[in-house]
């Protein structure tokens, strides 16, 4: 046939048994012995035994495996053919099935961003997609409906049809969940590389296919839009609050929310050499300026956190950890306490899950013990940062419904803003050094009674 087929079978519960079939009882626990035994005389099952293996069942076995390594050796010798036929195809079909099938100098490829450039992660995004597209031919992907939105199309290529298979644009329609679907599907074939993209928020009719995705260990990519309160206009429903912050809990799931062009082209680069588990990329509508420290990005999203400002030699007074749009409010922040004689890092977060893979050392490096006083600034809820900031840490972010209204009158009123959190920083540094000095206090009393 040249069109789907769909079989629909009817079934009965507990079929055979002739006590507990079309019954929850045959369900969620054994039949028991006395209905097994039943059971067994009903369908007419001779054997006593419990697991019994009838001989013509082998031999229906042998004969597949025969004609199984038939199939095997016409495969290989059509493909000795090909070989000969198509040397240079046939070394790309080897090179996308053996490791991460990313051509060695793929880095290349990606595109730049001046200093003074100024643009959406989802725009720059769309920048990575097009420039890797030519590169790595098994990278193919789609939207679900909102691909003008989500930066996904491949420009010069035609959508994937019946009248064009070779298609790289898939529109899966208004159905996340069965995109999901598709793309672990797509993952579990190979040598394809799926990706998908939808608003942040719709990750939650989406949540089951990416945990599953999570659980088998597959390479899907997720282009996850329009990621904070910054939507502006559209509303508390469509704009992402708790939404990074709960796919960080699904175990195997990589989470990153790059804060500019650079980190967008390093999270995608993760997002790809990464073969044993899907990635969400998390990208805003709104432009952002590009960070001078994120030209070391490449490696930091490798590594899951990296310094973005500061000298990494000098232990800091305080530590502001970001992501995404709030990063550039850290090393706006940073910058402004420098300027009152407070030393200070940034850290950009690029995903906790692999930071927290790294060993001590690194993780100290990036985050030492002996700076306490941290700072996390996120446009989401601030559980699950207590993990970074420790004891002595506090952090800004949004931990209620959003608002409809402009992007910049939701900052303020949030208090996502450079001042505040200068505000927060320097009320954080005044609270740990007077219960620094009443614990010294404290100290030389008791030692003073002591030598007494």
């Amino acid at each position: 046939s040249t069109k789907p087929t769909l079989i629909c079978t009817r079934t009965r519960i507990g079929h055979g048994s002739p006590n507990k079939e079309g019954t929850a009882a045959s369900h969620g626990a054994p039949l028991g012995e006395d209905e097994i035994r039943l059971t067994k005389a009903q369908i007419g099952w001779p054997h006593e035994a419990a697991f019994h293996v009838p001989s013509d069942v082998y031999g229906a076995f042998d004969e597949m495996k025969a004609r199984g390594v038939a199939r095997k050796t016409r495969w290989h010798a059509t493909f000795e053919a090909y070989e000969q036929a198509h040397p240079k195809l046939a070394a790309l079909w080897h090179s996308v099935h053996q490791g991460d099938g990313l051509p060695e100098s793929i880095e290349d490829a990606l595109p730049r961003w001046a200093d003074d450039a100024k643009e959406a992660t989802r725009a720059s995004s769309g920048k990575v997609i097009n420039a890797l597209a030519a590169h790595i031919p098994m990278l193919w992907g789609g939207s679900a409906d909102l691909s003008g939105s989500n930066k996904t199309y491949v420009n010069g290529e035609p959508s994937f049809q019946k009248d064009t298979p070779a298609g790289r644009n898939l529109h899966y329609g208004v159905r996340e969940h069965a995109m999901g679907a598709a793309m672990n599907g797509m993952a579990l074939h190979g040598p394809i590389i799926p990706y998908g993209g939808t608003f942040l928020t719709f990750s939650d009719y989406m949540r089951p296919s990416m945990r599953l995705a999570a659980l088998m260990h597959q390479r899907a990519i997720y282009i996850m839009t329009h990621d904070s309160i910054f939507l502006g206009e559209d509303g508390p429903t469509h704009q992402s609050v708790e939404h990074a912050m709960a796919l960080r809990q699904i175990p195997g799931l990589h989470v990153m929310r790059p804060a500019d062009g650079r980190e967008t082209a390093a999270a995608w680069m993760a997002a790809l050499r990464r073969t044993d588990g899907p990635t969400a990329l998390l990208l805003t509508r709104q432009g952002l300026p590009q960070l001078p420290g994120s030209a070391k990005a490449m490696e930091g999203f490798e590594r899951g956190a990296y310094i973005v400002q500061g000298d990494p030699e000098i232990t800091p007074d305080i530590i502001f950890i970001g992501t995404g749009s709030e990063l550039h409010l850290c090393t706006e922040a940073a910058t402004q306490l420098e300027a009152k004689g407070i030393s200070s890092r940034v850290v950009s977060m690029a995903s906790m899950a692999r930071f927290q893979a790294q060993d001590a050392e690194y993780q100290e490096s990036v985050l030492p013990s002996a700076c306490p006083v941290r700072l996390s600034v996120e446009a989401g809820r601030t559980s699950g940062w207590e993990t970074y900031v420790g004891p002595f840490g506090a952090s800004v972010g949004v931990d209620r419904f959003g608002e409809s209204a402009p992007a910049s009158e939701l900052a303020t009123f949030f208090g996502i803003t450079t001042d505040n959190v200068v505000t927060q920083a320097e009320q954080l540094l005044e609270r740990f050094n007077s219960a620094a000095e009443a614990h010294i206090a404290t100290l030389e009393a008791a030692m003073a009674r002591r030598a007494g």
